[in-house]
């Protein structure tokens, strides 16, 4: 119980970390606005300190996001979530709480990845929620995450998922990926959405795998856009990604 109370407050902390960066808001910053010492927000962040009710409220609040987006932890679960009866044994895609996403952000030359969690909503409609974080990586380390919401939607040859940016509501991605037919921990999709930085509609080429990824060149390579891509692109006049294997 005690250890899971750690993971459960650190959790927490990350949470308020990150939004708080998101919101360009110093330690100091959202100490005021709790009333609280700068000391006691980085422990919160540390996960040193188990966070009463009354507080999470006043630092939901200062950060203008609900309270559950703070504390939604779920312990992790020996079993997969039961997947939709028709597809049960056809891919573990179907049956993963967790997936790992990955594309290359020519813009600033990054490799940018992320994780997808899934659950089963509360009512017996069978639907999924979903959540995405994603954050770069440089040689510093990992820059700040930007948080999305949703929903996933699965069907015999493509799994879609639905995005909303937690911090910016105009912009909703969509993510497409392929199930794969064959037993492989990765497929192949298409991100599609509006660019961040200057507000305008983007496609990226992307990988979702069921294990995480080192950023190695390999990848990187793998997440380029190839010049027969490029060529077919131009014939078809349209973005459109294969599911290699």
């Amino acid at each position: 119980m005690v250890k899971e109370m750690s993971q459960i407050n650190k959790f927490i902390g990350q949470r308020i970390r990150c939004h708080r960066k998101a919101r360009n808001l110093t330690l100091q910053q959202l100490a005021e606005l709790i009333h609280k010492s700068r000391a006691s927000v980085s422990k919160y962040e540390n996960g040193e300190i188990t966070l009463d009710i009354e507080t999470l409220y006043d630092i939901s609040t200062a950060l203008d996001v609900p309270l559950h987006q703070l504390t939604d932890y779920r312990p992790p679960r020996p079993q997969s979530i039961p997947a939709p009866v028709s597809h049960i044994g056809r891919s573990p895609f179907f049956q993963a709480e967790r997936l790992y996403f990955y594309f290359y952000d020519g813009r600033y030359n990054r490799l940018k990845d992320g994780v997808i969690n899934i659950r089963r909503t509360a009512d017996s409609s069978g639907n999924y929620e979903a959540s995405l974080s994603i954050s770069a990586v440089t040689e510093s380390g990992r820059s700040s995450e930007i948080l999305y919401s949703g929903k996933v939607v699965y069907s015999d040859m493509l799994i879609r998922f639905s995005f909303v940016n937690q911090y910016n509501t105009l912009e909703e991605d969509l993510l497409y990926i392929f199930n794969p037919l064959d037993l492989r921990d990765f497929s192949e999709g298409l991100l599609c959405g509006i660019s961040s930085a200057d507000l305008m509609p983007c496609a990226f080429k992307c990988l979702v795998t069921l294990t995480p990824q080192e950023p190695t060149e390999e990848l990187k390579q793998h997440l380029l856009i190839t010049p027969k891509e490029l060529r077919r692109w131009k014939k078809l006049n349209m973005l459109i990604v294969d599911n290699r294997t």
